[in-house]
């Protein structure tokens, strides 16, 4: 494998002590046992969440070439991982990622003008499943953008975010401009881009760019809190919403479009999911807003049936197929 991504065995480690983990690791603790080189980008998996570190803590976590390239790796890894649910992306050392190394493009600038990898990594990958950015410290210029690639952001009450490319006139070409507005709207977006100036974690809060303002040195282990509420709901039915909400966001050309895609894309989810979940909430778990819906037994579900006779799918998509009133059409 190669010394630049390696993953690890599952974590023991108590969450409370995440953070301050990968605050303190050392390069002997990021090494590659079989090379003794460092790897570039780690990933470890506590039960079905796999946190993904870049390792590059002497330049702040600076994305260069090979960095971007074991991140894009690692996180199609994650996404092909069917054991994995959610991602948390999180920088070694106590910063989250100050951007792409100019060093590198100083001395030897790489290949952007083919549209093709986002010059950070997975700037230009759309995952199957939701990554949350542990932010702490700087997320700044391609680094900022690498966070707002994530679904969610838990940020920490002293982290720093912002277009810092701007004083040296590199652009965004990393999702930046396209992102910032969908998340935070127009107007906050220029005052963002067209400034460079900083945002820290309690006004990020405020513009909705933080999902989550937690103590310093406590990111990751909330990231992963956070994660592991999101690995107890019906996983079908939660990742056809987000695909909903993300197509309507970037993809589509009309109200009318993004309607029809909610529609056909929620309706596999209604026999796989939706039935099940109404049986157990008739025999009684979940009601009063509770949010952990714990499993029922099926002999204490078939106590509750549900009458189906009503219920007829008009309109049924799966793999590919479209059914019409029970006769399939292409």
């Amino acid at each position: 494998m190669s010394s630049t991504y390696r993953s690890l065995v599952s974590l023991s480690s108590p969450l409370r002590y995440l953070s301050s983990r990968y605050r303190t690791m050392s390069t002997s603790q990021t090494a590659n046992p079989s090379t003794g080189e460092k790897d570039l980008v780690i990933v470890q998996k506590h039960q079905e969440v796999t946190l993904i570190g870049i390792n590059r803590p002497e330049v702040r976590n600076c994305i260069n070439t090979p960095a971007a390239e074991a991140l894009l790796k690692a996180i199609q890894d994650f996404d092909n991982d069917e054991s994995a649910k959610v991602g948390v992306l999180y920088g070694v050392g106590g910063n989250f990622c100050a951007g792409y190394d100019l060093k590198e493009i100083g001395e030897s600038p790489p290949d952007l003008v083919s549209f093709g990898r986002g010059p950070m990594g997975p700037s230009r990958y759309t995952t199957k499943k939701p990554v949350i950015a542990a932010v702490e410290g700087f997320a700044v210029a391609g680094g900022f953008e690498l966070a707002l690639w994530c679904d969610l952001r838990v940020v920490e009450e002293t982290a720093v975010m912002g277009v810092f490319c701007r004083r040296f006139g590199v652009p965004l070409i990393d999702g930046g401009t396209v992102r910032l507005p969908a998340i935070v709207g127009l107007g906050r977006a220029l005052d963002l881009i067209l400034t460079g100036r900083p945002i820290k974690g309690e006004e990020a809060l405020q513009w909705g760019l933080a999902n989550r303002l937690v103590a310093c040195g406590s990111a990751v282990g909330q990231a992963v809190n956070l994660a592991q509420s999101l690995v107890k709901f019906p996983q079908g039915c939660m990742l056809a919403d987000r695909n909903s909400a993300l197509y309507a966001s970037y993809s589509a050309k009309s109200l009318e479009e993004a309607l029809k895609y909610e529609h056909e894309n929620g309706l596999p989810v209604i026999i796989s999911e939706s039935i099940p979940g109404a049986q157990k909430f008739v025999a009684g778990v979940g009601r009063h807003g509770r949010i952990v819906v714990d499993e029922l037994s099926t002999r204490e579900i078939m106590h509750h049936p549900i009458d189906l006779s009503s219920f007829q799918c008009r309109c049924d998509i799966y793999q590919g197929r479209r059914v019409k009133n029970n006769m399939a059409v292409s």
